[in-house]
């Protein structure tokens, strides 16, 4: 089986979602510190769907990805939703 290749168009939504806009300093807190923000700022995003859908194709086990930390991404896997 062919291993999966990330095209520019599976990634388009980077481009326009708002963290790419602020820096990866809130989605990437140091341990401990607090997510708020980003979530905050990924309400706000339109891209949120994209990015979550990302995150948990590619398991993605660190920072804020599609408004969700990293325990909230392994509880919706460990769950099935």
């Amino acid at each position: 089986m062919p291993s999966e290749t990330i095209t520019p168009a599976h990634t388009a939504w980077q481009e326009r979602a708002l963290c790419a806009q602020t820096g990866a300093d809130f989605f990437f807190p140091e341990p401990g510190s607090s997510v708020r923000e980003a979530k905050r700022i990924c309400g706000m995003c339109e891209m949120r769907p994209a990015c979550l859908d990302y995150a948990l194709h590619h398991d993605e086990r660190f920072g804020v990805w599609g408004g969700l930390s990293e325990r909230e991404r392994l509880e919706l896997r460990r769950t099935g939703h």
